[in-house]
């Protein structure tokens, strides 16, 4: 049975993939900050901008593989952002949350990845981080996300050599609290379109830029 790991599983998207991960058959585990008040008890309590947190999770996981770990946890940030009312406190903030906190978790997860079967890594991104893509606006979440898959693409060069497959992903523009309710994509739709892609990765994939749809997304 493989594993899957998603961080951010308490609602959205992170919730549906773990559903559909756990409908399918797969070891699932779900983690979120406080999984008591989102209802999940089960859940393995992680706080992705802890760093006790984390170091607590990777010793509760110590020898356990993840086959496929999906760093999911992130947030919009300031949506308004323009020069002359930047909230640079918020920006920082954003960046621990949707740059530094995916990296600190596949560190500490790097050997339980690296145990699996699969030694997958999928960081959830945006087509927003791309910058051949950048219509302006949202300073916050554009480049937090082009830093995530900066970042990832060193990950991936770092972990080529043991056999790893880590990817960005955009999920869509999807129906979450952060996309809004007419948004594209339903979180349905959007959960099986990633777990499409990544049943389907190869080595070759290996440090690329994926739409939930399959297609490739330019930096």
């Amino acid at each position: 049975m493989p594993t899957v790991l998603i961080t951010g599983a308490s609602r959205g998207i992170g919730k549906a993939l773990a559903d559909q991960y756990e409908g399918d058959g797969w070891d699932v585990i779900r983690t979120c900050r406080d999984p008591k008040g989102a209802g999940i008890p089960d859940a393995l309590k992680l706080d992705v901008t802890d760093h006790d947190d984390v170091c607590d999770a990777a010793e509760a996981l110590s020898g356990r593989p993840i086959d496929v770990l999906i760093n999911n946890a992130g947030v919009i940030g300031q949506r308004d952002a323009a020069l002359g009312s930047i909230d640079y406190r918020l920006w920082e903030e954003t960046f621990r949350i949707n740059t530094l906190a995916p990296i600190r978790v596949a560190e500490a997860l790097v050997a339980n990845v690296a145990a699996s079967d699969r030694k997958t890594m999928v960081f959830i991104s945006s087509v927003m981080g791309s910058i051949a893509r950048n219509a302006g606006g949202h300073y916050l979440y554009r480049s937090t996300k082009a830093a995530l898959n900066a970042a990832m693409v060193s990950v991936s060069q770092e972990l080529t050599p043991r056999g790893f497959i880590c990817i960005s992903m955009h999920p869509g523009w999807v129906q979450t609290e952060m996309g809004g309710p007419t948004a594209a994509v339903t979180v349905p739709d959007s959960a099986t379109g990633i777990r499409r892609v990544v049943a389907g990765l190869q080595s070759s994939d290996n440090g690329r830029f994926y739409d939930y749809d399959g297609a490739e997304i330019p930096w």
